[in-house]
């Protein structure tokens, strides 16, 4: 019996999505427990290169049983635009089940989702504008709606109409929003329960069953550890737990089921969003790593906007790690650093006061906190057809070590470029 949970060390963006695609080629079920389409996992394949939202990153494997189960905000179009998007580009239709329990994004959440962000203007918190944070409102005030719902026109009705009552006194009076009629909405989401029904299932006693049966189970969460409302840069945060602590309870497995934890970090570090980003870079030395960073550079694989980046953070990762609970570390893009003499790497934080520290502080903190560096040499030289750990030139074995000693956790997997063969498995 093996359930492994796969998830971010950082603030997203680490490369979850080529190690969830590698690691599916061994697994019978992948499952995506929480977050929605605000963020991407980009993969690259024969069919060529995905950025998912939606659909677990399992698709792409004809044996696997992709669950997207009730700890997820579930964007039905945005679901189904994915599985026209495999069928057109030739890729065989995933095994797919949706939890019954399962929230929906409906229209208005997308729509509060922009107009707050309008309203606050340069107060914003960097929100993707697809409806997670509203989402997740509803959800906790039980307003949410469930696909399971979606089949019942009477029900539905009454749970829409009970959510717009005070929906549309926040539209007139704060947004100035001509408020919402629930008549529109009942077509359209009766429709999205039509065409959900045919893979609707109790998830829950499926994936119950298959870890009872041995079964190997992975369980895909999005953004990183930063990004946690409880832990992380609050309030830049997301809006549902992106830690491997919530994985069983977004699935639907016990707790005791996770007995592996795969926190992905990249070789230096990236950022899409607002809030603190103590080792980022600014100007020349920025665009360079981010042009130079993964496949297409470094942006956004669903805003499409220019990642924030910065040089390996130690203290961010080795909390990120810590809070996890991670088991072994993924280690993506180190091809990118091959460009260097020297490698700078952040190993403590100055704060305002004057205070340096290994630990990562809180966000009071860290507006002013200021990164101290150590320095690797570099090894500049290409490492994208490296298959082995003795292959790495010595510098960037030591680099990897460096890192390894830093956040005190194995790493076990490095890659070397976008492809899922480029990648390396240490013992």
């Amino acid at each position: 019996m093996t359930v492994t949970a796969i998830v971010g060390a950082n603030w997203g963006d680490e490369g979850k999505g080529k190690m969830t695609d590698v690691l599916s080629a061994q697994s019978d079920y992948v499952v995506r427990y929480q977050g929605g389409s605000n963020a991407g996992h980009t993969i690259i394949n024969e069919y060529g290169k995905f950025a998912l939202q939606a659909l677990p990153s399992g698709v792409f494997h004809a044996g696997v049983i992709n669950v997207i189960g009730p700890g997820v905000a579930l964007d039905v179009e945005t679901l189904f635009r994915e599985l026209n998007s495999l069928e057109t580009r030739g890729v065989p239709a995933p095994k797919l089940c949706i939890s019954d329990r399962v929230q929906v994004v409906l229209p208005y959440h997308q729509l509060f989702d922009q107009l707050e962000e309008e309203r606050l203007g340069s107060r914003s918190f960097g929100s993707t504008r697809r409806g997670i944070a509203p989402f997740y409102a509803d959800k906790y005030a039980k307003l949410g709606i469930r696909t399971s719902d979606l089949t019942n026109e009477d029900r539905l009705r009454a749970r829409l109409t009970q959510a717009l009552e005070s929906k549309n006194v926040l539209l007139q009076h704060l947004y100035g929003h001509a408020p919402l009629d629930v008549e529109p909405l009942i077509p359209q989401l009766m429709d999205w329960g039509v065409r959900l029904q045919p893979y609707l299932r109790d998830t829950t006693a499926v994936l119950q069953q298959a870890q009872s049966d041995g079964k190997r189970i992975l369980l895909e969460s999005q953004l990183g550890a930063l990004r946690d409302p409880d832990h992380g840069i609050y309030p830049y945060s997301t809006s549902s737990s992106t830690l491997a602590g919530f994985a069983p309870v977004g699935a639907g497995l016990p707790p005791y089921a996770v007995t592996g934890i795969l926190a992905v970090t990249k070789a230096y570090s990236s950022c899409v969003g607002a809030g603190p980003f103590v080792m980022e870079l600014e100007g020349t030395e920025a665009d360079e790593l981010r042009r130079r960073g993964g496949d297409a550079g470094e942006f956004g694989a669903v805003t499409g906007r220019p990642r924030r980046v910065g040089w390996f953070d130690a203290v961010a990762t080795r909390y990120g790690c810590s809070i996890q609970g991670a088991t072994g570390v993924a280690l993506t893009n180190l091809d990118v650093l091959g460009y260097l003499d020297q490698i700078p790497v952040c190993t403590a934080y100055e704060l305002a006061d004057g205070t340096v520290t290994e630990a990562f502080p809180v966000g009071a903190q860290l507006d002013e906190a200021k990164p101290r560096l150590s320095f690797l040499d570099g090894w500049r030289s290409d490492l994208s057809e490296a298959r082995t750990y003795d292959e790495l030139p010595a510098a960037a074995q030591r680099y990897v070590e460096f890192i390894e000693s830093a956040i005190g956790v194995h790493v076990a997997y490095i890659s070397v470029g976008p492809r899922r063969d480029q990648i390396i498995v240490r013992a």
